[in-house]
């Protein structure tokens, strides 16, 4: 594709600061440390505080990504927003961002392709700068995922005090129910801000290769709280959960362990280049067991891919750009670096970005 090529000129994350650990999330549900490591290799993950939305940690890593790439907020003239855990309904959270950054209007698009929102948002920037439309695009992914834990004050209670429990009996079994919500999920945000240019030594979005497939869709998905039922939400629904994430582990797994590396290699091959040539790869940080079988189906040395689910667990939109921006800080992804992202998530939708960074 001609024109200007879109590059990375920074990258920002936003972390609450209360960590919960596996001993803590024990206390409220049915599990224990070694169960939580063993089945998905997490260690800790970050809540946010009550009332912290993903709008505002979205924001947050915004600014922290348009100050590590030296722009500034008036230079920005696109917003794009990956969240499977918006604000609100309606409006988007982009416009909720632009709004906290104090932008003049702009721009500003949603995404709700979950775990994959960012992979998505990556090739909606290439085209946004490839086509002309925009010169400076923010890419924010943002995930508070504790707003669907259907938990009791009690509940929260328990879980950041070990004074307060132990937690009631009906409690414990109402939320051992959410086990696996509870046990992967964390919450936290990171962006991206990237200038259009002519890719200087080649650095830049490369290209992408996307899909999605609703045969696989009941696999993961919410089961109340949109147009199929009518009101969207009610009372029953909350009362019989159908706003909690439910998901077929077996089925994401067998998916993810095949076609995130089918895919990568797809996206590199299209480019002429082949998995030796690639310096790093950033997988969505949903379960270490399914990443350390993807790395193993591609033959990639452990050097060459960079997991830190066991510290935040799984932040859908927000994990691409977090693990990167550590990566990066460790030295992994030095400038000129070739990078894959590559990720799958709800819908279903997967897919691979290839970037010179």
């Amino acid at each position: 594709m001609a024109g200007p090529r879109a590059v990375l000129a920074g990258c920002g994350i936003a972390v609450p600061p209360l960590q919960v650990d596996n001993h803590m999330i024990s206390r409220i549900v049915e599990t224990s440390d070694d169960w939580i490591r063993e089945r998905s290799g997490i260690v800790t993950r970050h809540y946010v505080e009550a009332g912290v939305s993903s709008a505002d940690l979205g924001a947050q890593a915004a600014r922290a990504a348009l100050a590590d790439g030296g722009v500034e907020p008036e230079e920005v003239d696109y917003v794009v927003c990956a969240t499977m855990t918006p604000d609100h309904y309606f409006p988007g959270s982009g416009t909720l961002v632009q709004q906290r950054l104090g932008l003049d209007p702009v721009p500003a698009l949603d995404l709700r392709q979950q775990c994959a929102g960012f992979a998505y948002g990556l090739q909606t920037v290439d085209a946004l700068i490839r086509s002309g439309i925009a010169r400076t695009v923010l890419l924010v992914g943002s995930d508070v995922h504790t707003s669907l834990m259907p938990f009791s004050d009690r509940t929260w209670e328990v879980l950041y005090d070990e004074s307060a429990g132990p937690l009631e009996e009906a409690d414990f079994q109402w939320n051992s129910r959410f086990r696996h919500l509870v046990v992967l999920f964390g919450d936290a945000a990171g962006a991206m801000v990237f200038r259009a240019a002519e890719g200087e030594g080649g650095r830049g979005i490369l290209g992408a290769r996307l899909y999605g497939d609703g045969n696989h869709s009941e696999i993961l998905h919410v089961p109340g709280g949109g147009s199929r039922r009518r009101p969207f939400v009610s009372a029953e629904m909350i009362a019989e959960a159908e706003t909690v994430p439910v998901m077929d582990g077996r089925s994401v797994f067998k998916l993810a362990v095949t076609r995130m590396p089918a895919v990568t290699q797809e996206v590199l091959e299209a480019h002429g280049y082949g998995l030796d040539d690639l310096d790093l790869l950033v997988m969505h940080q949903a379960n270490l067991r399914i990443n350390e079988a993807a790395q193993r189906a591609m033959g990639l040395p452990a050097e060459k891919v960079f997991n830190n689910i066991q510290k935040y667990g799984n932040t859908t939109s927000a994990t691409l750009p977090l693990c990167f921006f550590e990566a990066r800080q460790q030295g992994l992804a030095p400038a000129g670096s070739l990078v894959a992202f590559t990720a799958l998530g709800a819908g279903l939708h997967w897919g691979s970005v290839l970037m010179r960074v």
